[in-house]
């Protein structure tokens, strides 16, 4: 159901992401999907920060990255034109670089996001929204 922000997954991450870690999540865009999302969040609970919020918006074919901090959402930035398809199988790596996470879709590096929060701050991935989850790995 579009417009949905239903949690699919979680995993916490008690020592935070170091530089190398690398989170890959994989499934399949429903033929309906409208938007979903992969975040790296500091703590559990609605008063949570977000080291990185990765959403893919099918609805308008973009792909939005974000921080919030304190209640308040950061600058967006967006990646160039959408790496994913309805009715298509993916495969996401979020990998923690020096100075940022760095988005791999498939084959080819897809955006690097600069740190606004520390790495060491995030407690959780989360994924959800309008997808089919087959597998999320944090290794």
């Amino acid at each position: 159901m579009a417009g949905s922000s239903v949690v699919l997954h979680k995993s916490p991450l008690p020592e935070g992401v170091r530089v190398g870690n690398v989170m890959r999540i994989r499934g399949v865009v429903p033929d309906n999907a409208g938007r979903f999302f992969v975040n790296l969040l500091c703590s559990e609970g609605p008063e949570a920060e977000y080291a990185l919020h990765f959403n893919p918006r099918l609805d308008k074919s973009e792909v939005v990255f974000n921080t919030m901090e304190q209640g308040r959402w950061g600058r967006e930035e967006r990646g160039q034109g959408i790496p994913f398809q309805r009715g298509q199988p993916f495969d996401v790596l979020i990998i923690t670089t020096e100075d940022g996470f760095k988005a791999v879709v498939g084959d080819s590096e897809y955006y690097h996001f600069r740190h606004r929060i520390p790495p060491a701050n995030v407690r959780l991935l989360e994924v959800g929204g309008d997808l089919q989850l087959d597998s999320v790995k944090v290794f």
